[in-house]
């Protein structure tokens, strides 16, 4: 079974750092264009950033130049470098998978900055 798995989440102070990973199985990770994306309490989920098998990136203006995505593929991970965290940061993280008509989802990790 395909799986994407999401962890690095938690509490963090404004200003602060986290950083969020994503454990792919079961899929041909390397040519899979790779996303993070988000969803705020009584928002839509928006898109955070993305990097092509390429390596080709894509940020959200509100993340730019405060957050970086990454990817390994002989580990089958993408990471999400999040640096000077804001309230508005508070969400939901969910990594994505693409590739053709697959379309690969993880379940979430919760990421709350709050003082």
């Amino acid at each position: 079974q395909v799986q994407l798995e999401e962890s690095g989440g938690g509490l963090v102070q404004p200003g602060g750092s986290l950083r969020l990973s994503c454990v792919a199985s079961r899929i041909t990770f390397s040519i899979y264009t790779l996303g993070w994306y988000r969803r705020a309490p009584g928002q839509q989920r928006e898109l955070v950033a993305t990097i092509t098998r390429a390596g080709g990136t894509n940020y959200a203006d509100s993340v730019k130049g405060r957050f970086t995505i990454s990817r390994d593929n002989p580990k089958n991970t993408v990471y999400l470098q999040m640096n000077s965290l804001k309230p508005e940061d508070t969400a939901v993280y969910y990594c994505n998978a693409v590739f053709l008509n697959s379309d690969l989802w993880g379940q979430g990790t919760q990421v709350t900055v709050s003082s």
